[in-house]
């Protein structure tokens, strides 16, 4: 939900449908900024009926601005999917759901998840991947701690460092070595800013980019 993420789900996805249809054709599509800072911090606190209310009020607001659907922009704030689905005045595409769903049709059976420290250690990720008998393996919690820092005091200010680049590959090599990992999901859409361009030594499954083609394919009405 943050702006380095929210750029790039833009331009792909007015992009992506031009590419679909073709000719000289945009999507008509509302933004809703919200404070990512905010939203950890109601996180941090467990404040979810808070956090409920706050994107709630969002995506009213798309809803009044003529939308058809919305999606949150993030993977963090997905701990109040399914309240947010049940009052919601507009259906909502979960970026977990459709990262599942790739999941399984790649034929995965155990992925390593990176993303803050409410998403690694949220049932709300798991659960579905578990359901569909995914096995989802995460990090130390030292790991957690370091992942989960980085993404607020860098990724989320969109200051990308080598440095960085190389815990995290430390961190994804011993899920690779260790817990036998078939699959990587980048389980935070500001990650990709840190793994553009770079090899790992698994399939990288990039929650944004999923749930962008997912968001394409509605615009213009493929299932």
């Amino acid at each position: 939900m943050g702006p380095e993420s929210t750029i790039p789900y833009y331009h792909d996805i007015v992009y992506g449908v031009q590419a679909k249809v073709g000719g000289d054709c945009f999507p008509s599509l509302t933004i809703e900024s919200v404070n990512a800072f905010k939203v950890l911090e109601l996180c941090q606190n467990q404040e979810y009926e808070t956090l409920t209310e706050y994107l709630l009020d969002a995506i009213q607001d798309l809803s009044a601005a003529g939308a058809d659907f919305a999606a949150l922009s993030a993977n963090t704030p997905h701990i109040v999917f399914d309240q947010l689905e049940k009052v919601a005045p507009i259906p909502l595409v979960s970026i977990i759901k459709v990262t599942c769903q790739e999941v399984l049709r790649r034929g995965i059976k155990k992925v390593g998840l990176l993303g803050t420290i409410f998403t690694m250690n949220g049932a709300f990720y798991r659960q579905p991947f578990e359901e569909k008998g995914i096995v989802v393996i995460t990090p130390t919690e030292a790991e957690k701690e370091l992942v989960n820092q980085r993404i607020a005091t860098e990724l989320e200010r969109g200051i990308v460092k080598p440095e960085t680049l190389v815990e995290f590959l430390t961190v994804v090599n011993r899920l690779v070595a260790e817990e036998g990992i078939e699959g990587l999901i980048l389980g935070c859409t500001e990650l990709p800013l840190l793994f553009n361009g770079v090899e790992t030594p698994v399939a990288r499954l990039d929650t944004m980019s999923i749930h962008v083609e997912a968001l394409i394919n509605l615009i213009v009405g493929e299932s």
